[in-house]
């Protein structure tokens, strides 16, 4: 894999959209980002990604405190929104690039919905969430502006005993990215 450890430039891309679907993730429409995310927030299409190292420990990120909803809370490796249009799995290799400046191969192994009230902006995550797993050699180089910190961990341990200062969607994802280790849906094509 080529990530090695020195920042890749990625153009980043305007992601001021997102694809609302239904309640079996079909889409149904789009609107502005921060539009659907106001309150009740609507449900739209989402990704979450899970990076592990080869020794299976997995990345985990806390998200910049300069974030709109969720700041400087711990989440899974990378989230965003794919566009319309936007091939799911190429746009969440793309803000893994973007946000961790890595290259990785991601296999889409499950999805769950979800919905989180931010208690400091009064902002709601209304998801329907794809998990998408891949395996990475060398340092992450983050983008400051997205990415507080990281750290690597144990996915059993933070699933038994979440941080306190978790994303609500830490442990689901975590769970789902966990269940799908060892099987040959871990491994992109």
């Amino acid at each position: 894999m080529e990530n090695g450890g020195a920042r890749r430039s990625w153009p980043a891309k305007a992601r001021d959209c997102v694809v609302l679907v239904d309640e079996d993730g079909e889409p149904i429409g789009s609107a502005a980002k921060l539009a659907a995310h106001e309150a009740p927030g609507r449900l739209h299409l989402a990704f979450s990604v899970v990076l592990f190292r080869s020794d299976g420990l997995v990345l985990l990120q806390q998200r910049a405190g300069t974030k709109y909803h969720f700041p400087l809370v711990w989440a899974n490796s990378c989230c965003s929104h794919p566009q319309p249009g936007e091939d799911l799995v190429a746009s969440a290799e793309q803000r893994v690039g973007e946000e961790l400046g890595l290259a990785c191969r991601l296999a889409d192994v499950g999805t769950l919905t979800y919905r989180a009230v931010c208690r400091v902006s009064g902002l709601v995550e209304h998801e329907f969430d794809h998990v998408l797993v891949g395996e990475v050699e060398g340092d992450p180089v983050p983008d400051p502006a997205e990415v507080a910190a990281l750290r690597w961990a144990v996915a059993a341990e933070i699933v038994s005993a979440p941080p306190p200062d978790g994303a609500p969607w830490l442990v689901p994802v975590l769970s789902v990215a966990e269940r799908a280790r060892g099987r040959d849906t871990f491994r992109p094509a």
